[in-house]
């Protein structure tokens, strides 16, 4: 059986591989920012109501969807969702690739769709979650507070990267917008009229580096001025800086965030100038689910796949973040990488790697992981003890409770 429906799963893939590839350009033709993926949201939409699924558009955000199918063996039992994503980056448009997730994604939900017409003993729902804005919006958490994730057992999504990687460690992170207000005086003739805001700000870069070497190696502030002035004559009566918070988890975020903002208020102290800081949604590390991740590694293993953590088991942090982390402190999550035949220095936020995600050689690694997503959630839905063992992982995690998470993330 396991042989056939990977035959099955494979053969599905490949008779939409054209249709994909398509879909996978049009996203990265069309390179939209954070909550405004207008087009993309729109095409996403028709292809998989085209296919079958009962589609809600502008689901809980506007750029956001929700498609569903369920097995005709029967609805009763699990709800697997698969994460597409289709936002693009300032400048650089889908440098993190993520045309080729939503291709990843959708490929997999087409597969698991046949799969459940055909095999009538799969039962339970499909979900493809198109989750907009995961560059420096955090769209799913956005929709996690609107209830997207009620009913959802499990969810998974795989990301591309220069190499092959299981189970990634990412940070927590939070961006922390700052105003400092002063009194606007002029520079030369009486700069003792004034209050100035451009010394809060240096105030406070310097005092979050005299910070630095009290936090731990796995911390990280980094930040910089984005209004400072205009006029060298005139004191500066407003300015504007953004920092970046990480540490590894939720717990070490709620320690560090304190410190920052200590360094912050007392710039403000110094100088006699008021302070608003503006908390962005947080990003959570990702809670990456073994028993699930378990199972993809199996099947990537018979595509031929061999993950950088097969050989190197204590991989080290990659220092980024992804709202997927979000998802994984809710329900059981994977966030697999597949690797593209990436060019050197060709990462990730890079204009190589945008280049990368729309050529042709992306193709057959992106199908792979649409197939090996496939197969796991077929697997998610076939086999009980799999799904009660990942929900069993998932409590012993001890993860923050909803009220501890919100007093990080707000």
């Amino acid at each position: 059986m396991a042989a056939d429906l990977k035959e099955f799963v494979h053969s599905v893939v490949e008779a939409n591989s054209q249709d994909l590839c398509e879909l996978s350009r049009f996203v990265w033709e069309h390179p939209e920012l954070k909550f405004n993926e207008v087009q993309c949201h729109d095409w996403l939409t028709d292809f998989l109501e085209r296919r079958g699924f009962t589609v809600t558009r502008r689901y809980l955000l506007d750029t956001a969807f929700r498609a569903e199918f369920d097995a005709p063996g029967g609805p009763e039992g699990p709800c697997i969702a698969l994460l597409c994503e289709y936002d693009a980056l300032p400048d650089i448009g889908h440098a993190c690739g993520h045309n080729l997730i939503a291709e990843a994604s959708v490929g997999a939900a087409l597969a698991v769709r046949e799969a459940m017409r055909s095999y009538g003993d799969i039962r339970g729902k499909l979900v493809v979650l198109g989750t907009p804005a995961e560059e420096t919006g955090c769209g799913k958490e956005l929709l996690i507070r609107k209830g997207a994730l009620e009913g959802i057992d499990a969810a998974l999504m795989a990301h591309p990267c220069p190499e092959d990687v299981l189970t990634v460690h990412y940070s927590a992170a939070q961006q922390l917008r700052l105003r400092f207000k002063g009194k606007a005086a002029h520079a030369a003739s009486t700069p003792w009229e004034g209050v100035n805001a451009l010394d809060a700000a240096v105030a406070a870069y310097t005092n979050v580096s005299l910070l630095r070497q009290q936090l731990k190696p796995n911390t990280r502030i980094h930040g910089v001025i984005t209004e400072g002035g205009k006029y060298p004559n005139v004191i500066p009566e407003e300015t504007e800086m953004v920092f970046a918070i990480r540490a590894p988890n939720a717990q070490g975020l709620i320690e560090l965030r304190p410190k920052a903002e200590a360094c912050f208020k007392a710039a403000a102290d110094t100088t006699g100038c008021s302070l608003d800081i503006e908390r962005k949604p947080a990003y959570m590390n990702v809670a990456q689910n073994s028993a699930i991740a378990e199972t993809y590694r199996k099947h990537a293993h018979a595509f031929g796949v061999t993950f950088v953590d097969d050989v190197v088991k204590d991989t080290p942090s990659s220092g980024g973040g992804t709202d997927c982390g979000n998802v994984s402190h809710r329900v059981p999550t994977i966030h697999p990488l597949f690797g593209l035949r990436a060019r050197e220095g060709a990462v990730n936020h890079t204009r190589g790697f945008a280049a990368v995600a729309n050529e042709a050689d992306s193709q057959p690694p992106t199908l792979r992981a649409a197939k090996v997503l496939a197969l796991t959630v077929l697997d998610l839905l076939r086999d009980a003890e799999l799904l009660r063992e990942a929900k069993r992982e998932f409590a012993a995690l001890k993860l923050p409770s909803e009220e501890e998470l919100q007093a990080v993330l707000s």
